[in-house]
């Protein structure tokens, strides 16, 4: 058995949490303002937080966005609707997408 490929910003390899999580995102300086958290083979998790507008563009593969903080509209392809702290948002690939009107704590892995 091969062993396994990880990478995890916490001291437990198969577990992150969101305080670390939001810890590693804040000290991002410039550029896009997300930072991975876990990976695991083709599994990628990310604590995303956008400042001011949110630039992001399809992706090829789904997404599942956990609100860690925050609030306010996401669209996804032709819906808007609001979140907060506590929803799952999902975005299948290849959809429009894109958090508006959020409030500035907002934050999502």
């Amino acid at each position: 058995m091969k062993p396994e490929r990880n990478y995890t910003i916490s001291k437990n390899k198969r577990r992150v949490t969101i305080p670390d999580a939001l810890d590693a995102v804040s000290k991002i300086k410039e550029g896009i303002p997300s930072t991975a958290c876990f990976e695991h083979g083709t599994l990628q998790v990310k604590m995303y937080r956008p400042a001011g507008r949110d630039p992001q563009k399809p992706h090829t593969r789904d997404e599942i966005y956990v609100i860690a903080r925050g609030s306010g509209w996401f669209v996804n392809g032709d819906d808007r609707h609001p979140f907060q702290t506590g929803d799952v948002v999902f975005v299948p690939a290849g959809v429009v997408h894109r958090f508006v009107e959020f409030t500035d704590d907002s934050a999502a892995g």
